[in-house]
């Protein structure tokens, strides 16, 4: 008997998320297992509200293939926390939901949080012997999710900053002026796309000249006396920092200024750490131009700058997911295993999504290396095979084709 499978999309958008969701629908489609794909609108809490589309009908072939290259959340997202209490009425009403919508397969396009409620749908289901599949396809430009080699978005997210920093390294160089330009990343606890910075030096001793990371402790003397050190070397430095930069205390460098709100996870709303050391700077050296620059979104959905290798992957991802789930696989997040770097090769395999949930996979500690200031090459002979190739768009009058949800 035919089952439908439904789909959502959760926390922050990608570059790739919409080719990861690419993924469902195709393979989906060309499954007889499965009759309907189903979209949830704004993730589980949209759909809980009877917020949903039918992708196998709403899309045609055309719209789908634009689909693959369109970046942000076709579906919309949410960032909607499940009952800790697997015994709230939410889930007996949920379920009622997948029953009279004969949902047999459930994916969920997400990170940390994302594997969260994967968790707790797969062990209620489990404990009410449902007989729904349920599996999670990872997603984060943060890189952090645990037991896999790297995550859909990370790669385009990482090809944007090394790009951008670079352009920011060739304005900030025109002029003779000792000058400081601070270039804010994405990045609570993990460093991973701050480090992509590295990616924009030319040669050796090129900028970003100074390069801070989460997992190091930041302490403003020994900042102050590294620029100090690096003006030696070049008269306009270019700094990239992590939003996430904390002291020995665990205090984040943006609290210096305000309090921080938090999201609904619990989760600090990170900004201003950037202006907050463009201000130090400043006070501390007396004629020099100092700036601060915060990518802020444009970093994690940037389309035009996507990874050709990311959108391949991602689409994988949510194929292989499918894949999973019609082989009886539920409860369990689809993982990228790296076999090979030289050439570059990688297979999908799963891991039980218990494992991955409420996880953070930090930056290794062995690939921070200048005192805490730089990154190690065995880091970029990680991360360059992530950032290869470009897409062949569609273009309309100079600007790119996406797809919009009616």
């Amino acid at each position: 008997m035919k089952k439908n499978a439904i789909v959502g999309q959760s926390g922050g958008p990608t570059a790739v998320i919409n080719a990861s969701l690419y993924g469902v629908i195709k393979e989906g489609m060309c499954r007889e297992e499965i009759g309907r794909v189903y979209g949830m609108i704004n993730g589980i809490e949209g759909f809980m509200s009877g917020n949903y589309m039918d992708l196998t009908k709403d899309l045609t072939e055309e719209e789908l293939e634009l689909l693959k290259l369109t970046p942000a959340a076709y579906l919309g997202s949410c960032r909607y926390k499940l009952p800790d209490d697997l015994s709230s009425p939410f889930y007996p009403a949920l379920f009622e939901k997948f029953r009279t919508m004969e949902i047999g397969y459930f994916f969920y396009i997400g990170g940390n949080d994302s594997m969260d409620t994967v968790s707790k749908l797969s062990r209620y289901a489990a404990h009410h012997q449902s007989d729904i599949r349920f599996i999670g396809i990872p997603k984060t430009i943060d890189n952090d999710l645990i037991l896999t080699d790297h995550t859909p978005g990370y790669g385009s997210a990482a090809k944007y900053v090394a790009d951008t920093v670079r352009e920011i390294v060739l304005d900030a160089s025109v002029y003779q002026k000792k000058s400081v330009t601070i270039i804010e990343l994405m990045g609570r606890h993990a460093g991973w796309l701050t480090a992509a910075s590295a990616l924009a030096r030319k040669f050796k001793g090129d900028n970003p000249l100074l390069i801070y990371l989460p997992e190091t402790a930041f302490e403003f003397e020994e900042f102050s006396s590294n620029i100090e050190t690096a003006f030696h070397k070049n008269n306009a430095l270019v700094i990239c920092v992590s939003e996430g930069l904390s002291n020995g205390s665990g205090k984040f460098i943006c609290e210096y200024t305000d309090e921080v709100p938090v999201d609904s996870f619990g989760h600090k709303t990170l900004t201003g750490t950037a202006k907050m050391l463009e201000s130090f700077v400043r006070s501390r050296f007396e004629g020099v131009k100092v700036r601060s620059v915060e990518l802020n979104v444009s970093q994690r959905c940037s389309g035009m700058l996507a990874s050709a290798t990311d959108i391949e992957e991602a689409a994988n991802a949510g194929s292989e997911g499918v894949k999973a789930a019609l082989k009886g696989v539920t409860g369990m997040m689809i993982s990228f295993h790296r076999t090979g770097n030289s050439p570059y090769s990688m297979e999908c395999t799963t891991v039980d999504v218990n494992q991955v949930c409420n996880q953070e996979k930090p930056f290794p500690s062995q690939w921070i290396c200048g005192n805490g200031t730089d990154v190690t090459d065995d880091f970029l002979e990680y991360v360059l095979p992530l950032i290869q190739g470009e897409v062949q768009r569609k273009m309309e009058d100079g600007r790119p084709l996406y797809l919009y949800r009616k």
